[in-house]
């Protein structure tokens, strides 16, 4: 979906599902939102992307800034798309100068980001003098001269994207000039160690930009960062080596196993997920990761519903369907998601209505059943019982996956 700027907001676009986690994606200066063209596609399956452009960029208005701008100007821009969007925390990633403007969110604003990649970018760009001295020049000459040259100063010899070189020459002169401004007053060396964002730094080995060494400074003061370097990437990484960008990205924002894994045990317990855990076997383990990744990782934890609603609708689903194994563990589930016994009988009068006598008969059965245990003298909270099905069996979903 494409997004004209509003008022004082940059031009933006968002890809992906509204209610997935929401990933900003920062430009280099020179491009636009097409520098992502070949990764924002694949983030988007699992996170609302939006990538932004720099005023005087692509579609973003020059007014955005003026002369003397600052990586502050640019990140409160950053702050108010995101407030205009709704979104409160994110992931975010840039490249180069968009890089900074994380860095700068990350010091400044640690509330907003979740985590952080910072890509082909820098804590300083190599001091004021050679950013004045271009800015001066864009602002006497224009653009031509630089989007000649772009090619050699972003990518490897024979590599190119004319789409990007001609951001480059279509940028306006002002604008441009005024981020040559925010460049040469950055340097934020002295704040790293401040920043709590999990964070990713990611180096093209052939960058003359911001060398690797440039990303490896941040890496080594950033608590917990890691670095990568991508070999046969100069400075716009992301459109000349996507696919190891994205399989950087992917693993650093893609918390949703861990998060599953942890909603997972929340819902079911520990002991009954300690057991599907250890009966899992190397043909069933990317069945387990599929259910932890979407159904726990995703579903479980998109806040639209409460947990509570969750558990009704799964009650419901399973008697339709007739998965009493799993009907018995979820109504254990349901009592941890704070579901009355009332609650849940009244569900399953209801599907007797919509789903079935007979299917309403046999799920009242096996919700007696494990009621009783939950409720009945000496009762445990269930778990060392979960394991058995209505006649005494295995509970299938423990080797399946837990859905």
């Amino acid at each position: 979906m494409k997004t004209q700027p509003e008022g004082r907001l940059p031009y933006h676009r968002a890809e992906g599902a509204s209610t997935a986690p929401p990933l900003l994606l920062g430009p280099s200066l020179g491009t636009s939102t097409a520098l992502w063209d070949e990764v924002a596609p694949e983030l988007s399956l699992t996170h609302r992307v939006v990538r932004w452009d720099l005023p005087g960029h692509g579609g973003s208005p020059a007014n955005l800034i003026g002369p003397g701008a600052t990586v502050a100007d640019l990140a409160a821009l950053v702050l108010a798309l995101a407030d205009a969007l709704g979104v409160d925390r994110f992931a975010y990633a840039g490249v180069s100068l968009g890089g900074a403007v994380g860095l700068h969110l990350a010091v400044h604003h640690p509330d907003r980001v979740a985590a952080l990649a910072v890509i082909c970018s820098s804590a300083h760009f190599n001091g004021a003098g050679p950013w004045q001295e271009r800015a001066r020049t864009v602002r006497r000459e224009g653009l031509a001269a630089l989007a000649e040259s772009a090619n050699s100063r972003w990518f490897t010899a024979g590599f190119g994207v004319p789409r990007l070189i001609e951001d480059q020459r279509t940028a306006d002169p002002e604008a441009y000039a005024a981020c040559c401004d925010a460049l040469a007053a950055f340097d934020l060396r002295d704040r790293l160690s401040s920043i709590t964002a999990s964070t990713l730094l990611v180096a093209g080995r052939e960058d003359p930009a911001t060398p690797p060494a440039h990303l490896r400074e941040i890496a080594d003061a950033v608590p917990g960062a890691s670095l990568t370097e991508i070999a046969g990437a100069s400075h716009l990484a992301p459109a000349e080596r996507p696919e190891a960008v994205t399989a950087a990205l992917r693993g650093h924002f893609d918390g949703y196993p861990a998060r599953g894994m942890e909603v997972r045990r929340e819902v079911l317990g520990d002991a009954h997920v300690d057991r599907a855990q250890a009966r899992q076997t190397p043909f069933t383990a990317r069945f387990q990761d599929f259910i932890s990744r979407y159904a726990w990782g995703e579903i479980w934890t998109d806040p639209t519903l409460s947990r509570r609603e969750r558990s009704l609708i799964t009650l419901t689903a399973l008697v339709a369907h007739g998965h009493l194994d799993e009907l018995a563990m979820h109504v254990r589930a349901a009592r941890r998601n704070g579901l009355t016994s009332e609650q849940i009988g009244a569900v399953l009068l209801q599907t007797a209505v919509y789903c079935g006598v007979p299917a309403a008969n046999s799920a009242f059965a096996v919700a007696q059943r494990v009621l009783d245990e939950l409720d009945g003298p000496g009762a445990t909270d269930g778990e060392e019982r979960d394991a058995r099905d209505e006649h005494g069996e295995r509970d299938a979903a423990e080797t399946s996956g837990d859905a």
